[in-house]
């Protein structure tokens, strides 16, 4: 290390703003209100000589007091300069060190050394984070200095692995405080970062953040120093550990499927559309990284949205083909009864005859429409379903008559004894169909 002369510069020197390696910093730092004034420093004045004294004074032992980063000692020395007497004590000095008077000042009796050791810190202010070089002895001297750059001024500790440290001590000889999981402790600030936080048994992960502001920008009130006792002094300075936590969080969402009609010349048209392929919808996953600090979001990131399920397309059939225009009925006859008129109107009178009317005859039009155009000689293909009530199979009809395929009346007579006993009624028998498609 090099001396410096005696008009030392401004001992704050910053070097060009750095990066921050944790976004979340600027969001983090939550300082507010007034600031302590700066306190001066000391002033080291040197005691001029005459030419013919300076010499006697070089060569004679001399009581000096010297000061190196706050710890103070006399020392008796013949050195006739600073240079000289820091030789003799070992203490070297570096460029960015400042000492007064300058070493190339001579020594008396009368003078005092005093050594301010240069520390490059990371310091935050108003949000930008970068590099300085400071020569106060210690956290609380630095934030007065830093104070003139900036409302919102706090030193960012430096991180190996689950420490936290700073290159200088918090306040010699006072107390600080500790704000941390929404707590607040005191303890002795002659330590050095790292040994304050074991002494209030805090510990930090990789992701937290530490830093050092005044006890005031921390938001520390007089409710959370209620516990000090009489005279005790109130803390100035303040460690602020605020709990980071980075995690992964999936979300879904739905992704509409899509509906397509297809025609078919083999389905009569007026039969609803029939559900070939059921729809379904599809799924998209997002992932986003989301950062908390103290328990609030201040970043949210996505990683990754992909479709997880992909939609299935619904098919629907629709019928193309004309139902033939029924053939003319002969009268139809059951257990005596003779019914004239089309399949549809015999059944009308043997639903009367019942006493379904009004609202029963409709559930029965509805229902027996569906299923056969109220044709006896529909037949379906798949199931071997027959006739107007479309009963499977066909020849469970025999028991109202022999002449079951061709008779309506007779397929009538037994589809109404068929609903009256499952049922209850035609409206109960339609109910049930418009719930799941058969009866």
């Amino acid at each position: 290390m090099t001396s410096m002369p005696e008009n030392a510069p401004d001992p704050v020197e910053a070097t060009e703003p750095q990066p921050t390696t944790a976004q979340t910093r600027a969001v983090a730092r939550k300082r507010r209100g007034r600031r302590r004034a700066l306190v001066a420093g000391t002033s080291i004045g040197a005691l001029a000589l005459g030419v013919g004294s300076a010499v006697g004074v070089a060569n004679a032992s001399k009581t000096v007091e010297l000061d190196v980063d706050g710890e103070t000692r006399t020392v008796t020395t013949f050195a006739g300069d600073v240079q000289g007497l820091l030789a003799e004590e070992g203490v070297e000095v570096g460029e960015r060190d400042v000492v007064a008077p300058g070493v190339t000042a001579p020594l008396d009796g009368e003078s005092d050394v005093v050594v301010r050791t240069g520390k490059k810190l990371t310091v935050a202010v108003d949000g930008d984070e970068h590099d300085v070089w400071l020569t106060a002895v210690d956290a609380s001297e630095a934030l007065n200095l830093l104070h003139q750059r900036g409302s919102d001024v706090q030193l960012v500790a430096s991180r190996s692995q689950d420490r936290a440290e700073l290159p200088i001590e918090l306040h010699d000889g006072e107390q600080v405080a500790v704000v941390h999981d929404g707590e607040v402790d005191v303890t002795h600030g002659s330590d050095d970062l790292g040994a304050v936080l074991d002494t209030t048994d805090v510990t930090v992960d990789d992701d937290d953040l530490v830093s050092v502001a005044t006890a005031h920008d921390a938001g520390v009130t007089p409710d959370d120093l209620a516990d000090l006792p009489d005279g005790a002094d109130v803390p100035q300075v303040a460690v602020v550990v605020e709990r980071v936590e980075v995690e992964k969080v999936k979300k879904t969402r739905a992704i509409g499927h899509d509906t397509v009609t297809k025609e078919s010349a083999k389905r009569y048209e007026d039969l609803d559309p029939k559900v070939r392929t059921e729809g379904k919808d599809g799924v998209r996953t997002v992932v986003r990284e989301v950062t908390t600090v103290d328990g609030k979001v201040v970043s949210s990131e996505k990683v990754s949205s992909k479709v997880t399920r992909e939609p299935v397309t619904e098919v629907l059939v629709e019928g193309t083909k004309e139902r033939p225009e029924p053939e003319p009925e002969p009268a139809a006859t059951t257990s005596g009864a003779t019914y004239s008129g089309s399949n549809r109107q015999i059944g009308q009178q043997m639903a009367a005859a019942r006493g379904w009317t009004g609202s029963e005859w409709t559930c029965l039009e509805s229902l027996w429409t569906r299923e056969s155009g109220w044709s006896h000689t529909a037949a379906n293909p798949s199931s071997g379903a027959y006739g107007i009530p479309q009963s499977l199979p066909g020849s469970k009809m025999a028991t109202a008559g022999s002449d079951w395929q061709s008779n309506p009346a007779t397929q009538i007579e037994w589809g109404l004894d068929y609903i009256a006993g499952r049922y209850g009624s035609p409206c109960g028998a339609w109910a049930h169909s418009e719930s799941v498609g058969w009866y």
